[in-house]
């Protein structure tokens, strides 16, 4: 076999690639090495010894080059003296072990007996306890008794909390590095360490707030024994109790796949409930992490103002009636209303929901907007031209790949995203990152761009101009096969003057084999973001970086399943037209405008009729006339559709709250009653079914081809939960991911000139911007992240700070248009002067959703 080198592992020869890691190689052939440190997403440090083997190589004549032989005409092994750590060992040519040998069994006899000498014998109250690496490596390998005294016993504290999220148990802790090495080597927060040295080693944390990463969660994932647990589990239950169900994280576009852990439980009057949410592993997705949010915020559904009952408004109070009475209500008002009505979708609804919905729309009349909300980004049909190609996975771009991230605070709006893009930067890839304001990511970037809030159209269109002025950075074949008008937009691009740091940062993105683009929506408006999507397709296109894998365009999107809603023809350009023509009625699904924008909550306090389906009582439901109550993804099943255009099967994992109903069912039933309307599916899948049937690039994503998974690398989730921890295997489908157009010949690609034009905002800039955990209305609910939250608070420059007389944590009002929005200072180095930076979803006080000019009143003005 070429390039592939000949091993020996306990005398039986296989034939490998060069320089692997023996643990690996080994785990490829069913061969146990036994580990603790050792992780095959980490660097091998050879820690904890566990991983023991004789090891040897073949000696080889220097004159022939030839192996040397034995009286037997066996190849000569020179061994080494003492036992080698396999983990620190990487495949050559003749190399020979031994696991299994009583030299090796006994060093790894001795290990175990070391590790426990001051290890407590507290299993049965472990969270760990059944799903411990070294319980079971204990009993497969371990010495079966101590020759140490008990007295010499060294006793540590048993509870402390590293963070608000996570708590160590010094006396479990083996000292691995596992959770240290996470956060330093996977991540890039310095926020644990070792501390004290022997015996009395011990995890710190060395970060103010304390164990401050977004990802504290993963390091109880991967520590092999019960020293780390996460504050919301701990003693909760026993891991042979749980049920292992699959789902998806719809909190932001990454599409993390996660394991909902849920068992019968008394508390909750014997219905199943969640427990804990854990990664299931998905390499083309988030591998086996997941961010802090997708793990802790599923609190909100078994919170307990959850809605349970239809309500209709009258004589100014909420009465509740059954189903049958608001569907037909309902129907009637549509019938009634008809092209004066409105339909408006938040992010994380099901595809499901979104094509009943769009279904009941049409019933009601051909021409009712679809819109979508927040209506901040846009650009579907970009993505569908030239969104990355089928099979693109972050973690294989290397020193031959680019990576742009353009408008887009990634740590903070899709953190996997931001943890696979500094891992790329790690193996060599060129990161530019392009924003008005430095972001965490900078630290890892190979070239930054600050522009002014509002140029980023004009950012990317620059890049544009220096690929066009080297013709050997041009796809001359595509180009001229499949572009049409290519001269009219190379004559465009002529005479741009480029700024400096914007030339140095497009030669890093053009002559690379690899070009992903990250397109964010920070400080653009609904317009500029169109823009900046085709800027994004233009660079993509003329240099040839489409139509294969690690190539193209991947949207940020303001939510989970965006994707999806534009997949099924929503749109926010519906939602300005809804905006301009105000609808006399409002069928809002699982969004909140009145309580994110103040245009938005006179518009619809204005309608006659407004209908809200939702998990909770917002201030849009507070607004409306009829309420119903919907299930939470923990109670249902569907599908989401990521930024990467995977579609995703989530499946039932809690026993649903009385009288409430997935969204698609409410949409469907309310159509069966109408004129025209069909008869209810009886499923999600026979949801599917239909869009299948009728949505072309859905045409494969039948429940059963979702639900196909494959053997991958690294094998997580069996019985040697030492090796990848305790993320659970994927049983519940990988997706499939629906190709471009750039992916099909048939279709012509299109470029066209951009609008580059900004207007410079006469006084402060007020921009919004995202920050993972917020005050969203599901993510609210999850009580144990409030201390991560931040109070609402505006980011000033120093410079804007010292004119405006502001001081740190001083109380101000901002104002916008007339509305009010109350906040404290911060004032940052990070932040432009010009421009205040405010966080969306912390304040009661709604923003603009887009940039606006603002005044500010500060606190002596506003008490007088």
């Amino acid at each position: 076999m070429a390039d592939t080198v000949t091993i020996t592992i306990d005398n039986q020869a296989y034939d490998v690639l060069p320089g692997l890691n023996l643990v690996d190689v080994a785990k490829q052939y069913d061969i146990d090495i036994p580990v603790f440190c050792y992780h095959p997403k980490m660097d091998p440090v050879g820690m904890c010894r566990m991983c023991l083997v004789e090891l040897g190589s073949v000696a080889v004549n220097r004159a022939t080059g030839e192996p040397e032989l034995d009286d037997n005409g066996d190849p000569v092994v020179r061994w080494f003296p003492k036992l080698q750590t396999a983990c620190t060992q990487t495949t050559f040519q003749g190399m020979v072990v031994k696991t299994n040998t009583a030299k090796a069994l006994e060093g790894r006899a001795a290990i175990l007996e070391f590790l426990l000498t001051s290890h407590p014998l507290d299993c049965p109250i472990c969270d760990k306890g059944g799903e411990c690496p070294l319980q079971n490596l204990t009993m497969a390998y371990g010495p079966g008794e101590s020759r140490f005294l008990y007295d010499d016993k060294l006793h540590l504290d048993k509870h402390v909390p590293l963070g608000d999220l996570i708590y160590l148990d010094r006396e479990r802790c083996i000292q691995c590095a596992r959770c240290v090495r996470f956060c330093d080597e996977i991540v890039g927060d310095d926020v644990l360490a070792f501390h004290e040295r022997g015996r009395r080693l011990q995890i710190v944390t060395i970060s103010d707030p304390a164990f401050d990463t977004k990802f504290s969660g993963d390091t109880t994932d991967i520590c092999p024994v019960g020293a780390l647990t996460t504050a919301d589990f701990r003693f909760g239950a026993r891991a042979w109790e749980l049920k292992e169900v699959p789902s998806i994280c719809a909190y932001c576009p990454v599409g993390c796949n996660i394991s909902a852990s849920t068992r019968l439980d008394r508390d909750s009057g014997g219905k199943h409930v969640i427990k804990r949410i854990m990664p299931r592993q998905n390499e083309s997705v988030n591998e086996i992490w997941i961010c802090d949010k997708g793990r802790f915020g599923h609190h909100h559904s078994l919170a307990a103002d959850r809605l349970t009952s239809p309500m209709k408004r009258e004589n100014g109070a909420w009465v509740e009636i059954d189903w049958a009475t608001a569907y037909k209500e309902i129907g009637t008002k549509l019938a009634q209303y008809k092209d004066q009505v409105g339909f408006l979708a938040g992010p994380m609804l099901s595809n499901e929901d979104y094509w009943e919905m769009r279904r009941l729309a049409r019933l009601t009349d051909r021409n009712c907007q679809l819109g979508l909300w927040p209506a901040t980004m846009t650009g579907h049909e970009q993505v569908t031209q030239v969104g990355v190609g089928v099979g693109t996975r972050i973690q294989d771009m290397g020193s031959d790949s680019a990576i742009l991230v353009i408008a887009s605070d990634l740590e903070e709006e899709a953190p996997v995203w931001y943890l696979q893009v500094k891992q790329a930067a790690d193996r060599g890839a060129k990161v530019v990152v392009a924003n008005g304001r430095p972001t965490k990511l900078d630290q890892h970037a190979s070239a930054t761009v600050h522009y002014a809030y509002g140029d980023a159209v004009d950012v990317l269109n620059n890049f544009a101009v220096i690929a066009s002025r080297k013709k050997s950075n041009l796809d001359s074949d595509l180009i001229d096969a499949r572009v049409e008008d290519f001269a009219a937009f190379e004559e465009s691009l002529k005479g741009a003057r480029v700024p400096k740091e914007q030339n140095e940062a497009a030669e890093m993105l053009c002559g690379v084999e690899n070009l992903v683009v990250f397109v964010g929506g920070e400080g653009l408006t609904l317009d500029q973001h169109a823009e900046l999507m085709q800027a994004a397709a233009n660079l993509l296109i003329m240099t040839g970086h489409v139509a294969r894998p690690n190539n193209g365009l991947v949207p940020v999107w303001d939510g989970g399943n965006m994707q999806g809603a534009f997949d099924m023809g929503f749109s926010s350009e519906a939602t300005v037209r809804l905006l301009d023509t105000a609808p006399a009625l409002w069928f809002i699904a699982e969004a909140d405008p009145v309580g994110e924008d103040g245009q938005m909550a006179a518009t619809i306090e204005k309608a006659e009729y407004v209908v809200v389906s939702t998990q909770f009582m917002t201030p849009t439901a507070e607004a409306a006339d009829l309420v119903l109550p919907v299930q939470s993804f923990a109670e249902r099943e569907g599908t989401y559709t990521s930024g990467m255009r995977r579609v995703q099967r989530f499946y039932m994992a809690q026993t649903p709250l009385e009288a409430t109903l997935p969204g698609w069912k409410v949409f469907a039933s309310i159509g069966a009653g109408m004129k025209g309307g069909e008869k209810a599916r009886i499923s999600a899948g026979l949801v599917m079914r239909d869009i299948t049937q009728h949505v072309l690039r859905y045409a494969e994503m039948g429940y059963p081809k979702l639900a196909e998974v494959e053997a991958q690398f690294p094998d997580v989730g069996g019985l040697d939960l030492y090796y990848g921890g305790t993320a659970y295997a994927n049983t519940g489908g990988l997706g499939v991911q629906w190709a471009t157009n750039a992916e099909k010949e048939k279709y012509q690609l299109t470029v066209r000139p951009v609008d580059v034009a900004s207007e410079t905002p006469d006084g402060l800039l007020l921009v919004p911007v995202q920050v993972l955990y917020d005050r969203g209305t599901l993510f609210e609910r999850s009580r144990i992240m409030h201390p991560r939250v931040p109070t609402p608070y505006a980011a000033f420059s120093a410079q804007d700070a010292a004119d405006l007389g502001l001081v740190d944590g001083a109380p101000i009002m901002l104002t916008v248009d007339d509305r009010a929005i109350n906040v404290t200072v911060q004032v940052r180095d990070t932040v432009p002067v010009g421009t205040v930076l405010v966080p969306r979803h912390l304040n009661q006080s709604p923003l603009p959703p887009a940039p606006a000019v603002c005044t500010v009143t500060v606190a002596e003005m506003i008490e007088g």
